[in-house]
């Protein structure tokens, strides 16, 4: 019987992705046979080996889930929320474990993946895999040429500079004062986007994450936990 580092196995359940795994191991999270583990060598053997986590039985999973969300604003991406907010997990009741690959912010709405199958999370939210991810963004003010060229440059952000992004302006209406840009990035920085335009002094009105590494949501509707049926704003597929 074949032995695999116990963060894949994890990760291969649907619990985390394989960096959050290995998180799981270091915080004394993950028990194997009874006995709480903190290397990240550690190796097991599925068929023989007891894992838990947070007292439960953990398992692989044979079938591999991968759903397609369009994300309503108000929905937190967290599977557990310290202020028991609403989250995306409530509006996909399936049987399968799954977490959401990435993240946005609650009130971001748009494409966003949920699946059990860790090795996927790792290959879309490695930075050093480089996935695109499009945004449509309502700014306040009318965004100038030079603006949008320091977006495609880079913008300091804190302590960094961001990476060059794909710009586009959308329209701009002199009428409301506002600005629609679509921004395209591969960077997965917190809120990137929001300090990206506040890098360049405008306050983000509206923000939609329409396409991640390529596939979009707009034949997908955004509807609520109240007004839906779920499998009418998602879309899924099982391997």
């Amino acid at each position: 019987m074949e032995e695999i580092r116990l963060q894949k196995y994890i990760a291969e359940a649907g619990i985390a992705s394989r960096r959050k795994a290995e998180e799981l191991i270091l915080q004394g999270k993950i028990k194997v046979n009874g006995k709480t583990v903190k290397e990240l060598g550690t190796k097991i053997i599925p068929q023989k080996d007891k894992v838990e986590y947070e007292g439960k039985i953990v398992k692989a999973s044979e079938q591999k889930v991968y759903i397609l969300l369009n994300k309503p604003i108000g929905y937190v991406t967290t599977a557990n929320d310290q202020f028991n907010r609403d989250s995306v997990l409530d509006l996909v009741k399936i049987k399968q474990r799954i977490v959401p690959v990435g993240r946005l912010d609650m009130y971001t709405s748009g494409a966003l993946i949920l699946t059990n199958d860790g090795d996927f999370v790792y290959q879309v939210t490695h930075p050093k895999h480089e996935i695109e991810k499009t945004y449509t963004v309502t700014l306040k003010g009318q965004v100038t040429k030079e603006e949008v060229e320091n977006l495609r440059n880079g913008v300091k952000i804190e302590d960094y500079i961001t990476k060059p992004a794909k710009v586009k302006i959308l329209k701009i209406d002199n009428e409301k004062n506002q600005s629609r840009l679509e921004i395209t990035i591969h960077e997965g920085r917190n809120r990137q986007v929001r300090k990206m335009c506040e890098a360049i002094n405008h306050k983000v009105l509206a923000l939609h994450r329409s396409k991640i590494a390529g596939i979009g949501v707009k034949d997908l509707p955004i509807r609520n936990m109240e007004k839906s049926n779920t499998k009418r704003n998602c879309r899924h597929t099982w391997a």
